[in-house]
């Protein structure tokens, strides 16, 4: 027969009785959507975490985050340089493999080359080519054709890459950056907007992770779905194996091993619980949404993923939720809906920080 349980994970097919003439009889173990008693969801305080925009929070994101490094050719190159450079590595007057590259960032003495590589390109010039008569070491284990081999690198310097700070950079130098601003002032006046910006945007996410783990802490869970945290487990899995694999090169459990500094059952054991908080707060959207009568339409996704796919670059809206997937971009879509609605059912009191609490914007 029918009933309104929300079943959330394939069947367990147990088949106890199959005989010519006799009822077919079997049993389905599923797993169910639980039962969510909600907390109350007024009265939440915050505390106040907005980000004072000084005038040294506004100069540090100026030289952390917009100027960058800038092309000179008028001098010649020094020790300490970081220089751009072309190469051509020669072993009997015939291109060796991995031995050529075009557009190369070198940090002179840093001794990311062979013997006497770096320390010939000090006193070139930009835009002067050199040739290197070198020998690889005979320890030389990457190429080992090359150990103890004599060679002969073609080298064009292309330029010498300075960087300053906001308190000497010239609008000259701002240009060679290749950034918009054509003053300092006009650096200063996009800088503060876009700091302004992140403070408000962290000081609003701070609020609805607020009221997300007051009401997630206050609710009564039947149970937590098992299906629904494997899922989540999966999907989270499958994000971090393509960032090792495109990003550092190697497995995930190499990466965790070497970055994370922790085994593989340290790694799950915290991937699940964090799998597990994360469901408790999608069982907490869901049963907010159904008790204040907030819906997400298939028209309604429609409409924001059109939106969204022009903004973003996709195809067509299919493109964006094919890859997205429409039950994950309808649970984003419900959250931003029912935090709203938090918002403005809560009395949301900022309560001033501690001295100990309060942290400054990097």
């Amino acid at each position: 027969g029918e009933c309104d349980l929300e079943i959330v994970s394939q069947p367990k097919i147990d088949v106890t009785q199959v005989e010519p003439g006799k009822p077919f009889i079997f049993t389905a173990e599923v797993a169910v959507k639980p039962e969510v008693t909600l907390g109350e969801y007024k009265g939440v305080e915050v505390p106040k975490s907005e980000t004072e925009v000084t005038d040294e929070v506004i100069e540090n994101y100026i030289n952390g985050n917009m100027l960058t490094t800038y092309p000179v050719t008028d001098r010649a190159v020094e020790d300490g340089d970081l220089i751009t450079i072309d190469y051509v590595g020669k072993k009997d007057g015939e291109a060796f493999s991995g031995g050529s590259a075009e557009g190369y960032q070198l940090k002179i003495g840093s001794n990311t080359f062979i013997d006497g590589f770096e320390e010939g390109l000090i006193g070139v010039m930009p835009g002067d080519t050199v040739d290197l008569d070198l020998t690889f070491p005979e320890s030389y284990s990457r190429n080992q054709d090359l150990a103890g081999q004599a060679v002969v690198f073609t080298v064009t310097v292309q330029n010498i890459l300075e960087s300053t700070d906001y308190e000497n950079v010239t609008p000259e130098q701002l240009e060679l950056m290749g950034l918009e601003y054509k003053t300092k002032e006009a650096l200063w006046d996009a800088a503060r907007k876009s700091v302004e910006e992140e403070a408000e945007n962290n000081y609003q996410t701070n609020i609805n992770n607020a009221i997300m783990d007051q009401l997630v802490s206050d609710s009564q869970f039947t149970s937590v779905p098992q299906p629904l945290v494997d899922e989540e487990v999966q999907n989270y899995n499958e994000y971090m194996e393509a960032i090792c694999v495109s990003f550092y090169g190697c497995d995930l459990e190499t990466f965790v091993t070497t970055y994370y500094q922790m085994t593989m059952d340290e790694y799950n054991a915290q991937l699940t619980e964090m799998a597990q908080e994360t469901v408790k707060q999608y069982l907490v959207i869901e049963a907010v949404a159904r008790q204040e009568g907030i819906e997400i339409t298939d028209e309604d996704i429609n409409k924001k993923a059109e939106e969204e796919a022009k903004e973003y670059g996709y195809d067509s809206a299919e493109a964006l939720l094919d890859e997205v997937g429409k039950t994950t971009y309808r649970m984003y879509m419900l959250q931003d809906d029912v935090m709203a609605k938090l918002k403005t059912m809560t009395n949301v009191e900022t309560v001033e920080e501690t001295e100990e609490s309060s942290t400054t914007a990097q």
